[in-house]
């Protein structure tokens, strides 16, 4: 099952960062007995929705399966951000396993994960190359979901919260998105900081930011990503929607 989806995700990983992470996972799970084959970038154009502008189009499994190695990847930077392995982060990690790979999927890539936090992240370089093959809502979305590792004891730590925004803006996200996002896991929430405007914004202008995060993050443009994910877009979807009907409850807006 494991090297199904990770040599499914060798097609944009191959070179670079990631590549050499997977190049070394599958080293070490051979016995040297067994060759595998390399996929270049270039094999094959795919179908699915893909990428366009130029680059190969990678099929919605392929997509999946590259969101899957990207978010391990950046779960062992969080993880070990402020020095603590912790049990509620792995159930985290493996609730999504479970829901888009199935039970199998789960101790294998667990077996990763354990790798990947005895590697130096290179969080620049893997987002570089994450941000290269890797549309912005899904790069939003995996965002959201390192927060939710963060989050999983109950709360995001200072140096959780300083590698969590390292790696926002090197993938590419606006500090408004990041702050937004990371605004939907306070235990206060600020409506004015999750639709990314000011208090003293207008009326029409709170109509605005909300249609624009509404189209920006609507779950529908993850759905390729498998159920789980689709999910947690759908909840990211309902904190926008919340944070508008409470400035509009709150100013009387109709």
């Amino acid at each position: 099952m494991i090297f199904k989806w990770i040599l499914g995700a060798i097609g944009w990983a191959s070179g670079g960062f990631l590549g050499g992470l997977l190049g070394f996972f599958i080293g070490s799970m051979f016995d040297g007995s067994t060759t595998v084959k390399r996929i270049g970038t270039g094999e094959g154009t795919g179908t699915g929705s893909g990428y366009g502008s130029g680059r190969r189009t990678y099929t919605d499994t392929e997509q999946r399966n590259s969101f899957l190695l990207s978010l391990l990847v950046l779960s062992a930077a969080v993880m070990k951000a402020d020095g603590k392995i912790l049990k509620s982060e792995l159930n985290y990690i493996k609730d999504f396993i479970r829901s888009n790979f199935g039970e199998s999927a789960v101790g294998e890539c667990l077996q990763i994960i354990k790798r990947l936090l005895q590697q130096n992240i290179d969080i620049p370089q893997a987002c570089a190359q994450v941000r290269a093959n890797m549309i912005s809502s899904q790069r939003l979305q995996l965002f959201h979901y390192l927060l939710g590792i963060a989050q999983a004891d109950g709360q995001v730590s200072p140096e959780e919260s300083k590698v969590l925004y390292q790696i926002g803006i090197s993938l590419g996200l606006s500090e408004k998105d990041i702050r937004s996002i990371m605004g939907m896991f306070e235990p206060d929430k600020d409506p004015y900081k999750i639709l990314e405007i000011d208090r003293s914004a207008t009326d029409e202008e709170v109509r605005k930011a909300y249609r624009r995060l509404a189209v920006k993050f609507h779950p529908d443009k993850v759905e390729n990503l498998g159920a789980d994910v689709k999910k947690a877009a759908e909840e990211k979807f309902k904190s926008i929607q919340a944070a508008y009907e409470q400035i509009k409850k709150e100013r009387g807006m109709r």
